[in-house]
């Protein structure tokens, strides 16, 4: 991940962690997901199976703070970002999440928070997941 041509974060194989903040989002909610991630088996095991999460796979997570999932374009063209949280909290409960994956023993590299970032992918699968604490309380 690059922020004006300077590289500020990389990872080799493990989890590009886009995350949005919303209004309503507590630290109940950075606590939940961070758990998740750490959690989730979906790297392969010897069978090829997806049965190992990332921390045993010995992958890394590469997060970035992406309000833009927040967009909403419904009736509309132009998105709105009504929903997600103010960039103080918003940095709060990024910085939070992160930290909590870290302090399970997970290397966690960090764009820069609210800059412009070069993100670069090589999606192996591919495998995308939604995790959305607001679904699960």
């Amino acid at each position: 991940m690059q922020v004006s041509g300077q590289t500020v974060g990389e990872i080799g194989p493990g989890l590009l962690v886009l995350v949005g903040v919303a209004q309503e989002d507590k630290e109940a909610d950075a606590e939940y997901l961070a758990r998740k991630v750490l959690s989730l088996r979906i790297f392969d095991d010897a069978d090829g199976k997806m049965n190992i999460a990332i921390g045993e796979a010995g992958g890394a997570a590469l997060v970035v703070s992406q309000f833009t999932l927040y967009g909403d374009a419904r009736g509309q063209n132009r998105p709105s970002y009504i929903r997600a949280a103010r960039p103080e909290e918003a940095r709060r409960l990024y910085e939070s999440f992160v930290e909590k994956l870290r302090a399970a023993g997970l290397r966690c590299e960090t764009g820069r928070f609210q800059e412009m970032m070069e993100v670069e992918l090589v999606n192996d699968g591919p495998v995308t997941i939604l995790l959305d604490s607001e679904k699960t309380f």
